[in-house]
């Protein structure tokens, strides 16, 4: 019938999905020298402030160190892998995306009602900042379940 040798479904797998290209490394390292460089930035920014900041400041240079230092996080970790974990890294990239917009718009519409000026600008561009990172992490999520699905198909 067929004089090809019968695949495992792990050779099935490592066929579908090879090493990591070199493109994707760079954008691994990419995503680790931003979120390192920006860290660092605004750690600097926050320690040279002149006199004591406010609690909402603090906690504004806190919570965008922790957002740079997560992207840091995924940088480094997307450039240790050899292969491709089933779109995972697009996901978290995904949620990483959602969480930042979100905490974003949240900050920046408090500071426009607080101030009084724009709140309607502030609240146009978080939802749509929101909104790009929902799609991507709808699509993640699918691409995934999808490569998921055929995995199980293959080891059936």
């Amino acid at each position: 019938m067929n004089d090809e040798p019968r695949l495992s479904a792990e050779q099935m797998i490592e066929r579908l999905s090879g090493a990591l290209s070199p493109w994707r490394r760079l954008r691994g390292v990419a995503a680790l020298v931003a979120g390192l460089a920006g860290a660092v930035f605004v750690v600097l920014l926050w320690a040279t402030e002149p006199g004591p900041l406010p609690g909402r400041t603090q906690l504004a240079f806190a919570m965008f160190t922790l957002f740079c230092l997560a992207w840091a996080g995924y940088g480094s970790w997307a450039i240790t892998r050899r292969a491709a974990l089933f779109a995972l890294d697009r996901v978290i990239a995904a949620w990483l995306a959602l969480a930042a917009s979100i905490a974003t718009t949240a900050l920046t519409m408090t500071l426009a009602a607080q101030r009084g000026s724009g709140l309607l600008p502030a609240v146009v561009v978080g939802v749509v900042f929101i909104a790009v990172a929902a799609v991507l992490a709808v699509r993640a999520h699918a691409g995934r379940a999808a490569l998921l699905r055929r995995k199980r198909e293959l080891t059936g």
